[in-house]
């Protein structure tokens, strides 16, 4: 049998002084504890359970800015704070950590590292924060200035933060000539690979002429990741101009020619999609 629940006539935890910030993120935090003990859904969840859609609100997050959107921009940050409470509530009730020690942890953390701030250290560039940033987080304990590099993210998004994070210890080419050229060093051997067949050497060279291209494009103050996406988009853009224009003369996509295809491929080139 599914699980069944009854309405508890449990009181909305709102907070006695709607003007206060503080009181607010009180009541959000009650809010989500009465969820997790009286909603069948909510009580079920565990870190693990919900993980991946932590993950998927912050691509919405991100759509959202994307998109200059404020109103569902606000929205995305609450649905990612209710994912930083939920999470927290559960470890409360595990007695792993509360709130408290995740904002404590945080505040202090964010103290520690901006030493040119509440400290009598000195930082006269942006270049000498991420140096100095990362120089703390290896006195903190962290064996790899990589360490701190998700496994997870989106494999261009991850190249571009290990560059960024060598570069900032100096590890990094002197000008993007350097970059450029071992950009085209790597897209020679992968050439000389596809000719050659073996597979698994061509998988690799792909991967080197990846990782070298968003190198350079690092040094040409692009986010690689941001780029692919928006080339997904105006991929998506115009594929769709294909299949609304077939529709509109009745044909199926399959029946029409690569010519045809390119043609209205072209046409929505020209209308600027």
């Amino acid at each position: 049998m599914s699980e069944q629940t009854t309405n508890t006539g449990r009181e909305v935890p709102l907070p006695a002084h709607p003007e206060s910030l503080e009181k607010w993120f009180g009541s959000f935090i009650e809010l989500v504890r009465i969820l997790r003990q009286d909603c069948p859904w909510d009580r079920k969840q565990t870190h693990e359970s919900i993980s991946h859609l932590l993950i998927e609100e912050s691509y919405e997050t991100l759509d959202a800015i994307s998109a200059a959107n404020d109103d569902e921009f606000s929205k995305e940050l609450g649905d990612l704070l209710l994912h930083v409470v939920m999470h927290s509530v559960m470890a409360e009730q595990r007695g792993a950590f509360t709130m408290r020690n995740v904002i404590e942890k945080s505040f202090h953390k964010l103290v520690h590292r901006h030493p040119h701030v509440f400290g009598n250290g000195t930082a006269h560039n942006e270049d000498d924060v991420k140096q100095r940033w990362e120089e703390l987080k290896l006195k903190e304990g962290r064996s790899s200035i990589l360490g701190g590099v998700p496994k997870a993210m989106p494999a261009l998004l991850r190249a571009q933060r290990m560059q960024e994070k060598a570069a900032n210890i100096g590890f990094d080419w002197e000008n993007r000539d350097g970059a450029w050229e071992k950009t085209e060093e790597e897209f020679r051997e992968l050439q000389q690979e596809i000719i050659g067949g073996d597979l698994t050497k061509i998988s690799e060279e792909f991967g080197d002429f990846l990782f070298a291209l968003v190198n350079s494009a690092r040094f040409a103050g692009i986010i690689a990741e941001d780029a692919l996406q928006a080339a997904n988009q105006k991929f998506t853009r115009r594929f769709q101009h294909i299949e609304s224009e077939a529709a509109k003369a009745n044909r199926p996509l399959k029946s029409m020619t690569l010519a045809e295809m390119d043609e209205l491929w072209n046409d929505a080139k020209r209308l600027g999609m």
